[in-house]
């Protein structure tokens, strides 16, 4: 048993459970960042594209409705017991999964576009290898100490 509980701590204190454990977090902390990017920023957009109508609240009645009734809205429905299709919900969860994927392709994008700049301001520039020779102007190795071309001793 003793060996069991060791083997079980070396396998939780490896890099990658803990790597995993901190981007569970971080990934549930960036979650609430983007549903709040969809339900308070762009569905009011939407909602002002579409006339104000409440998309998620679209349905209809499949079941048998008391005479005189009139199903306004599902919680209507609910309360009275009657079968509803709920092909808003449907069309709400459609949207925010294109919006979800939209805002984190642009994340992505962001990010993979601040490496690529930091990437080019890291790379120097390489160490020339080659020369002119200053008497026939041939290009020569930079570490020749004579021409090969006219055969003249370099200095350099």
């Amino acid at each position: 048993m003793k060996k069991f509980f060791k083997e079980f701590k070396d396998f939780a204190m490896k890099g990658n459970v803990i790597d995993l454990a901190i981007a569970v977090v971080i990934g549930g902390a960036f979650g609430k960042i983007v549903t709040s990017l969809v339900n308070d920023v762009f569905m009011p957009l939407i909602g002002l594209i579409t006339g104000g109508t409440n998309v998620s609240g679209m349905f209809a009645v499949l079941g048998k409705v008391p005479e005189g009734t009139v199903i306004t809205s599902l919680d209507q429905a609910a309360e009275l017991g009657v079968a509803t299709l709920n092909y808003g919900l449907f069309i709400q969860a459609i949207i925010d999964f294109i919006l979800v994927a939209l805002c984190l392709f642009l994340v992505v994008k962001a990010i993979n576009k601040s490496k690529d700049l930091k990437k080019k301001e890291e790379e120097a520039p390489a160490e020339p290898t080659t020369k002119v020779c200053p008497f026939c102007q041939s290009e020569i190795s930079i570490k020749a100490t004579k021409c090969p071309h006219c055969t003249s001793d370099l200095k350099e």
